[in-house]
């Protein structure tokens, strides 16, 4: 398609910014472009949409809303730029599908988590991946369900490293139920670190893609990151501390009672699970399930459930969650 002219310029004050904007080999121009339907060049300094041959920007959407959002899009990735951070994948990604999802740009205000001394800042990618933000930010404890890389613990972690780091709270302590090992360590060769840490692998891997190399080892030998198998939690009161509980579906109702009332003064909660991958024995009620049930009416509480709409890891990955969950609503129609 050629277009014969331009229908609306934003001039950018600055080439270096401009170079930001455009994104490598100009894959951030690609990106809106898509987004949009239209074409996006540059001219000099400028920034620019193309007019159809038929004076039109686009054929199917209403000219002064393609601007609107064409206007957002680079206003939101010029105050990020403005403000250090990378006009990168991670930024764009975030843009578009909460303007795809129809979110204002009031809504975009002070969504990212800034960790202080992290290597990126990490921005909410759905509308629900925003609400948690929200939700994290408002009540002091909350929970979160979902598929595989929906980006509940991605984001719980990283909101944990920013309370502690910023000095918000003095220990994250980071836990998770060892079902594979009934709780029961003791013949698992190493200390007690050495024990647990294949269970948390996945929680010390969301650490280190967020922080410069060693920083997350440096954390846990100044004893501002804590591990602990939840069965060592039992008789503790976690004061001034973010506790974050990962695969929660697998613990047992005494387990989440225990460990719901280890909270303490100053503290919050966090607790994350995929209640469709239960890893219990048979005839075991999960935790999870349960306190989700009879806590769901208290308002301090905040509660943030993701589907297969949520997961950012991978477009193979979304589509096979959604067959999961177009199976489970087939069988129980049956």
């Amino acid at each position: 398609m050629i277009f014969v002219e331009t229908a609306y310029t934003i001039v950018v004050p600055d080439q270096n910014l401009l170079a930001q904007l455009c994104g490598t080999n100009d894959s951030n121009l690609h990106l809106i472009e898509k987004h949009l339907g239209v074409s996006v060049f540059t001219q000099g300094n400028e920034l620019s949409l193309g007019r159809l041959p038929s004076g039109r920007i686009s054929p199917d959407t209403d000219d002064s809303q393609v601007i609107q959002q064409f206007q957002h899009i680079v206003d939101r990735m010029m105050d990020e730029a403005a403000a250090g951070f990378d006009v990168g994948p991670d930024l764009m990604a975030s843009i578009l599908q909460l303007r795809q999802d129809g979110h204002r740009c009031e809504d975009f205000r002070d969504c990212g988590i800034i960790i202080p001394g992290a290597v990126r800042k990490v921005y909410p990618k759905t509308g629900n991946q925003l609400r948690l933000v929200r939700a994290m930010r408002s009540c002091d404890m909350v929970f979160c369900t979902g598929p595989a890389g929906s980006g509940k613990t991605f984001l719980m972690m990283a909101e944990a490293l920013r309370l502690v780091l910023s000095g918000t709270v003095r220990t994250l302590i980071i836990t998770r139920p060892v079902v594979e090992a009934g709780e029961s360590l003791g013949y698992l060769p190493g200390d007690l670190e050495q024990k647990i840490n294949p269970y948390l692998r996945p929680l010390f891997d969301v650490m280190n893609s967020l922080l410069p190399p060693g920083s997350g080892k440096k954390l846990m030998e100044g004893g501002v990151v804590e591990v602990a198998p939840l069965a060592y939690m039992r008789g503790r009161t976690l004061s001034n501390s973010v506790i974050l509980l990962d695969e929660a579906q697998n613990t047992t109702r005494e387990q989440m009672k225990m460990f719901l009332t280890r909270m303490g003064e100053g503290s919050k909660v966090f607790v994350t699970g995929d209640i469709t991958q239960i890893d219990l024995p048979r005839r075991t009620p999960s935790g999870l399930v349960h306190c989700l049930r009879i806590l769901r009416d208290i308002p301090e509480i905040g509660m943030m459930a993701m589907d297969s709409g949520d997961v950012v890891r991978n477009e193979l990955v979304k589509k096979i969650v959604q067959a999961y969950e177009d199976s489970k609503s087939e069988e129980e129609l049956e």
